[in-house]
């Protein structure tokens, strides 16, 4: 598991442009399986633990509405960062991406995170 994961993470920094930081979340347990960032100031476990909420308070409005669908991801734009929540095909993790919007390609790095969410029902 820790070798697919850092690859994945090595994978991220070099192949999505504006890369600062991924981590990896089971969702149920808030448990951190795995965390990279280039920008020492970033703490991208911490960063998680925050957006496990935004995940677990979609998730509950989807259950309330009852809603047939599930998520596939959130994203949020701020000012200079874009910080995706990749929600894994089965729901139990999530992968949480920060990137420098300035630099990112959003549909190359959309398609990176799709690639590696696949792997990560497998692997975790």
């Amino acid at each position: 598991m820790s070798d697919f994961l850092t690859q994945f993470g090595e994978d991220l920094k070099t192949n999505i442009s504006g890369f600062i930081a991924v981590s990896v979340t089971e969702i149920k347990s808030g448990v951190s399986y795995f965390s990279l960032s280039v920008d020492p100031s970033f703490d991208p476990e911490l960063a998680s633990a925050y957006n496990l909420e935004v995940a677990k308070a979609k998730l509950s409005a989807i259950k309330a509405l009852n809603l047939d669908q599930k998520i596939e991801n959130i994203m949020i734009n701020l000012t200079s960062q874009i910080h995706i929540i990749d929600i894994s095909e089965d729901g139990e993790y999530f992968i949480y991406l920060a990137v420098d919007s300035n630099k990112a390609n959003l549909g190359m790095t959309k398609s990176v995170l799709n690639k590696y969410k696949k792997d990560i029902v497998g692997k975790l």
